[in-house]
């Protein structure tokens, strides 16, 4: 039979996906087929998105809902006749395998890549009324199924698709339990997490329900032999029973779809299920916790029964109402409801309060259904008649779960399914109100903290119930629910929190100070423990909320409690550095006040408490400063000078003022003058008489100096540090005169002598120096027990003294009544020097001589000098024979005219020399005088051009970097 069929399978079918809460949750839509067909439906399956109907005529057709013209279309191997007419089938989740079950106990088994269906043999005369398929999916074979009969029978089945066309399909069918009563209506089975070697089977009758749950058999190859028989027998079923339930009425038992992707995961993997009886209907979660026998016991249990009398009444066939009393004909489950069947109308029950939230008449009087099915994988619900098809249609099931909740008082459960900040509010109200009136106030005022309950109502019913703490924690959660822009409402709670953890602190130290119980069932250890947890507290809410606390409000509110430690915390959360240190420099805690400078790096901060702390700490703050590069050395001057003024008594290499100068001097190159000034003042009025140190920064410096020289001096000189002073005076004022005459009238005649000694040996200071050595040999001579013998030997000891001063020089410093026998060996030796220097004399004069007669000699030698010119030769300037007419012959050979000399010696002469050249020509030329005075000019002429040969002369040298090709030249005379 050939089947027409359009692109849309489900023409007016259109599923509403968004969350309408003005939408009903449920919506029967009739299912539009665009193609035609001559046969009624006998049955209808879902499953993952694939659509499998079941004709009158045995016809099966498989559609694919994503594609519906995709329809496959297969007959059963055989006649109506020899197997009946198709009674039931069954689909996998996966609408991979399809089992039929015939009106005559055959059974066919389909595979979805498979064009014909195959008889299970072994199967025969089994009327299948339900199956149970294998948790593990997808798979290519069934692997191990259990199948319920009509007679009350279970059976394992493994059922692997084979090509062959003699091997059975079926590798086994092995009857594994028996219910004792009627058919079975329902199974179910699944694993249990975490326990590969256990299954749990729920198997339904028409009136009873049972649980099953134990170890497996199959601990050799898989498909070789029954598991589930090993599990029926040595485990006993755990029965639901119930009374005056009837064997005819429709029973079933059905599971609840896979979880949706975007649905709320539920940790506990409980699946719900429905069992339908004639009474109502039961439901419960398939929870797998704990693996047990007792576990069927426990879901029976938690389970809810809706009777039959919850339906509502409808309208009789005469205008009135009655209720249905007839059984509900079929049954699915969704997520959170049961969708029955009755009397043509479909009616949705919310599981878990039994309110009915859908009642609609669906079916026409008369009209017969085959049964409600549901996609497991899918989430779709599905109705079928023997000539229409309807789709349930969910629209956000899920919506009213919360209200539910709440009202059961399952308050984590009603707050996850809330959806929106008004439903979790609302939840959050609720379980606060339900914990306080249970007395549970801390866990109240964390949840109240995060809704809208009024804030005042709150805090007024936690302060009249004295629950100081559950208020904390109250108004601790609620910071988090403001924004960082309601700053009124931050500020004013945090300072609130401030005083309670306040008046907290100083309860709980009153408790340890007294060492009583003032609170119930806190000893003194537990006192102690929660001090120390409360002030943990406080320092995590102080550092998390800093920034909305008012400073200066908490600084007096934990003045008032006086509480210096959290005062100092909170100081030093918000860097208020200037405030710890304020409160250390008061207490005088030093060492306190110098770790706090330590954190500082506001250089204002250091200047403005370096005067207390440098009296008060020298030492931790020279260390300090020596660390920070960002402090102006001269600005820390007056707090030095006040520091020096009470270290007086201190040794020198102990003074921080001098030990900061000194580092700043020696890292910074650059320091201002201030610096070097007043370490020179330091230095220079210490009570110790030493210069050392002093000299040896004096000593130190570069020329110039980086200090003010005329302070350094007064400084020196007003407070007598003379060999500072001469220092200064000599090496860097070069006033050695006034060095010696210093060091001369405090007697230092050594000191005198190192500064003259110390003078440039250069010929310019040579007056200088004998001027300084006679200033020194006269004290030297004159000072009063000093031998003149000893005087001398002392100017002998330096070598500058000896070549400077002479007997002679030092005759007119000894007094006038003097024996010669003191220093005739002194006089001896200076006649001798004399006689010496007479004969080099003598020797220079007769050399001189010598020389003279030399280069008189040579000179009238000259005149008698001549050069050979020969006929042809040439000027080197004009090029014309050189005899044509007066010239100069040089030792070089080289020969030039006079005037082309002199023209060339006039270009190349400076102005001075210019113009005396063309002065001479002149009073030759002119003929100004004859005689001797015109052969005089004539002569100097002579003498000025001919003074050198102007190729290989001076003038030659000084015009090498000239061009050859001058711009005056014709140049196509150069062109090759």
């Amino acid at each position: 039979m050939a089947l027409s069929a359009d692109n849309d399978l489900l023409g007016s079918h259109t599923a509403n996906t968004a969350a309408d809460t003005s939408l009903p949750i449920f919506n029967v839509e009739r299912v539009q087929l665009n193609f035609n067909i001559a046969s009624e439906f006998v049955a209808g399956q879902v499953a993952n998105n694939v659509l499998i109907l079941a004709l009158a005529t045995n016809r099966i057709l498989r559609i694919d809902l994503e594609n519906p013209s995709d329809i496959d279309d297969v007959d059963l191997p055989k006649r109506s006749s020899e197997v009946g007419l198709i009674r039931r089938m069954f689909l996998d989740p996966t609408a991979s395998h399809l089992i039929i079950s015939t009106t005559l106990g055959e059974s066919f088994y389909l595979h979805s890549q498979s064009k014909q269906p195959k008889a299970l043999a072994r199967l025969k005369n089994v009327s299948i009324e339900c199956v149970a398929w294998n948790a593990s999916q997808p798979t290519a074979s069934t692997r191990e199924i259990l199948i319920g009969a009509t007679d009350g029978s279970v059976h394992e089945v493994y059922i692997d698709p084979s090509t062959e066309f003699y091997r059975r399909e079926e590798r086994y069918a092995t009857q594994v339990w028996k219910v004792g009563e009627g058919a079975v209506t329902g199974l179910w089975t699944d694993n249990i997490p975490g326990k590969p070697d256990t299954r749990r089977v729920v198997v339904a009758s028409h009136t009873k329900l049972y649980h099953i749950i134990g170890k497996v058999g199959g601990r050799g190859r898989e498909g070789s032999a029954s598991i589930f028989a090993e599990l029926f027998q040595k485990e006993e079923p755990v029965p639901y029973n119930t009374t005056g339930t009837s064997t005819t009425a429709p029973s079933s038992l059905i599971t609840s779809p896979d979880l949706p992707a975007d649905a709320v995961q539920d940790e506990t993997h409980a699946r719900p299920f429905a069992w339908l009886n004639s009474q109502g209907v039961l439901t419960g979660l398939l929870s797998t916790d704990p693996a047990l026998s007792s576990l069927g016991s426990k879901i029976f249990n938690s389970s809810r029964f809706h009777p039959r009398s919850l339906f509502p009444e409808t309208l009789s066939a005469r205008g009135g109402r009655k209720l249905i009393q007839d059984p509900i004909q079929s049954m699915t489950l969704t997520q959170w409801h049961v969708i029955g069947l009755a009397e043509g109308r479909i009616v949705a029950i919310n599981r878990l309060n039994s309110q009915v939230v859908y009642d609609q008449a669906v079916l026409e009087p008369g009209q017969n259904a085959l049964g409600l099915v549901s996609d497991a994988k899918k989430n779709t619900f599905w109705l079928f008649t023997s000539s229409e098809i309807f789709e349930v249609v969910a629209t956000d099931e899920d919506r009213d779960v919360w209200k539910i909740m709440l009202q059961n008082q399952d308050y984590d459960a009603a707050l996850k399914y809330a959806k929106g900040a008004a439903q979790k509010d609302s939840v959050a109200m609720a379980s606060g109100d339900h914990l306080s009136s249970k007395g549970q106030y801390l866990e109240a005022a964390s949840i109240w903290g995060r809704s809208s309950k009024a804030f005042e109502e709150v805090c007024l019913n936690l302060i009249d119930s004295g629950q100081d703490d559950a208020l904390r924690k109250y108004l601790l959660t609620k910071m988090t629910s403001y924004k960082k822009s309601s700053i009124m409402q931050r500020v004013m709670i945090s300072t609130w929190l401030v005083q309670i953890f306040m008046a907290k602190l100083n309860s709980l130290d009153d408790m340890v100070a007294t060492k009583a119980e003032l609170m119930e069932n806190i000893d003194t250890k537990g006192a102690t423990d929660e001090l120390q947890k409360t002030r943990q507290d406080f320092q995590g809410f102080v550092a998390k909320h800093k920034n909305d606390l008012d400073a200066k409000t908490v600084y007096e509110v934990i003045s008032s409690h006086d509480r210096e430690d959290e005062l100092l915390y909170f100081a030093n959360t918000i860097t208020d550095y200037e405030y710890v240190l304020s409160y250390w420099v008061q207490r005088e805690k030093w060492s306190e006040a110098l770790n706090v400078l330590n954190k500082q790096n506001n250089p204002e901060t250091f200047y403005r408490y370096s005067n207390v702390l440098m009296i008060h700490a020298p030492t931790g703050l020279v260390e300090i400063l020596t660390r920070r590069s960002n402090i102006e050395p001269q600005k820390m001057i007056p707090a030095l000078l006040s520091y020096n003024e009470t270290a007086s008594q201190i040794p020198l290499n102990q003074n921080q003022a001098i030990r900061y100068l000194n580092f700043v001097i020696n890292n910074y190159p650059d320091a201002p003058a201030a610096v070097h000034n007043t370490l020179i003042s330091i230095l220079a009025t210490q009570p110790s008489p030493s210069e050392t140190t002093l000299l040896a920064y004096l000593e130190s410096q570069p020329t110039p100096p980086l200090f003010d020289a005329d302070f350094a001096l007064r400084l020196c000189i007003q407070h007598s540090r003379i060999q500072s002073c001469i220092h200064i005076y000599s090496a860097i004022l070069e006033n050695h005169t006034a060095a010696v005459t210093l060091a001369l009238s405090h007697n230092d005649i050594d000191l005198a002598a190192l500064v003259v000694e110390r003078i440039d040996p250069t010929p310019g200071n040579k007056a200088l120096r004998k001027h300084l050595w006679l200033m020194i040999a006269e004290k030297k001579i004159k000072q009063p027990g000093t031998s003149i013998k000893s005087a001398i030997e002392f100017l002998k000891r330096s070598p500058t003294s000896s070549d400077l001063l002479k007997i002679e020089d030092l005759i007119p410093f000894f007094p006038d009544f003097v024996v010669i026998d003191d220093f005739k060996e002194e006089i001896c030796t200076a006649l001798e020097a004399y006689s010496r220097h007479i004969d080099s004399l003598k020797s220079e004069m007769d050399a001189s001589e010598m020389t003279a007669q030399q280069i008189r000699a040579e000179i009238d030698a000259l005149d008698s000098r001549y050069a050979i010119v020969e006929p042809g030769e040439r000027c080197w300037i004009c090029t014309l024979p050189v005899l044509s007419r007066q010239f100069f012959v040089f030792p070089c050979q080289h020969a030039f005219h006079s005037d082309c000399l002199g023209k060339r010696v006039l270009e190349n002469s400076n102005a001075t020399k210019k113009q005396e050249i063309k002065k001479l020509q002149q009073k030759v030329g002119q003929g100004m005088s004859v005689g001797p005075q015109r052969a005089k000019w004539i002569r100097e002429l002579d003498n000025i051009v001919g003074e050198g040969c102007v190729l290989c002369g001076e003038i030659g040298i000084k015009s090498v970097d000239e061009a050859f090709i001058k711009d005056t030249d014709n140049r196509n005379e150069w062109v090759i």
